[in-house]
């Protein structure tokens, strides 16, 4: 991966500090207001045991890919999950309410003004996280980490503990079909790799952002197919998606950036510093197509959706993301061979 220079070991400035503490306090004022939102479909958080791993996510609509996304989640570790159901009419909210490790709620509220479903998470996250470690993830999306086929997610954060770090990062991994996205069959309860085998590996830029002392980092397919012209708007890849969480804790953007500042602090210098994971990213399954008419209709997936039209208008086209420097997915070794996830010290 290419790499920009960066002074991770700057301190903010007491103005940047002052500031930063304040949009702290909003940003967690904002989800305390947004729970009014939120009803209870079925709340099953009496059950949640002192020391289980949660998994927070806001989705629409996600039916075909609940099965295996509950599944592989559940065989990682997780306890249980809240999910915030943003009115579904697939049957998701039914399906997931029918699940004894499952707590919904629903709401027909905007996605978009509820900063992309960050202020409901944040609530619930308020009320059921503190001092559980809390893996949050949109439904397309599919965490791994380094031998996570060999040693469950509480290996994983208990050796986290023992380092006293409070959160993880990784990096979404965009992954792609051969052949148009819309004629390749998916069934539910299938694992997406074995529909989405192939990613960029070339085109990964980063940028260090010193307000919040993050490392960001974009490329992959998208950028290469729908933002080459202005690569500074392709979507943002590097996540910190797992985090020991405390109430004052609260996501910035999406789970891209975090405050405290400190949270924010998942990778070093070198790509082997610290222990990291990867997201697979699996939007690019057959629903792709149709869900691109929806969401350009909704506009309720960007901040300024009118940037994306063209985005969504190529989607709904139907496109062929495979070129010959394509690289077939292989398994986690691969990924940490690549730079894209590392051990760090966990052997």
């Amino acid at each position: 991966m290419n790499r920009s220079d960066h002074a991770e070991t700057d301190q903010p400035s007491l103005w940047t500090t002052y500031r930063m503490r304040w949009k702290r306090r909003r940003l967690l004022f904002r989800a305390v207001r947004k729970r009014r939102q939120l009803r209870v479909l079925v709340d099953r958080t009496g059950e949640i045991g002192r020391n289980d791993i949660l998994l927070a996510s806001t989705m629409r609509n996600e039916m075909v890919r609940l099965p295996f996304f509950l599944e592989h989640h559940r065989k990682l570790g997780i306890g249980h999950f809240l999910i915030v159901d943003n009115d579904s009419d697939d049957g998701s909210a039914e399906y997931l309410a029918a699940q004894p490790d499952v707590s919904v709620w629903r709401t027909s509220h905007s996605y978009r003004l509820a900063r992309f479903g960050m202020d409901w998470l944040t609530w619930l996250l308020i009320r059921h996280g503190k001092g559980h470690w809390c893996l949050t993830l949109d439904a397309d999306e599919v965490f791994i980490y380094p031998h996570w086929n060999e040693r469950p997610l509480k290996a994983l954060t208990d050796w986290l503990d023992s380092t006293g770090a409070r959160s993880m990062g990784a990096l979404m991994l965009e992954m792609y079909p051969r052949g148009p996205v819309g004629a390749q069959p998916y069934s539910a309860g299938q694992d997406p790799a074995e529909v989405l085998c192939w990613f960029d590996t070339g085109n990964y830029v980063h940028k260090y952002q010193p307000e919040l002392g993050n490392l960001l980092i974009r490329g992959g397919v998208r950028s290469r197919m729908f933002f080459s012209s202005e690569p500074d708007r392709a979507p943002t890849l590097s996540k910190a998606p797992l985090v020991k969480w405390h109430w004052r804790y609260v996501y910035v953007s999406s789970t891209h950036s975090l405050l405290p500042r400190r949270l924010n602090k998942v990778r070093g210098a070198k790509a082997t510093d610290m222990v990291s994971g990867v997201i697979l990213h699996t939007k690019f399954l057959n629903t792709v197509v149709e869900k691109s008419r929806e969401e350009k209709t909704r506009k309720e997936h960007f901040e300024n959706s009118d940037l994306y039209g063209a985005y969504y208008d190529r989607l709904i086209e139907d496109p062929d993301f495979w070129t010959p420097e394509s690289c077939a997915y292989e398994g986690w070794e691969q990924l940490e061979a690549l730079g894209l996830m590392s051990r760090g010290n966990w052997r």
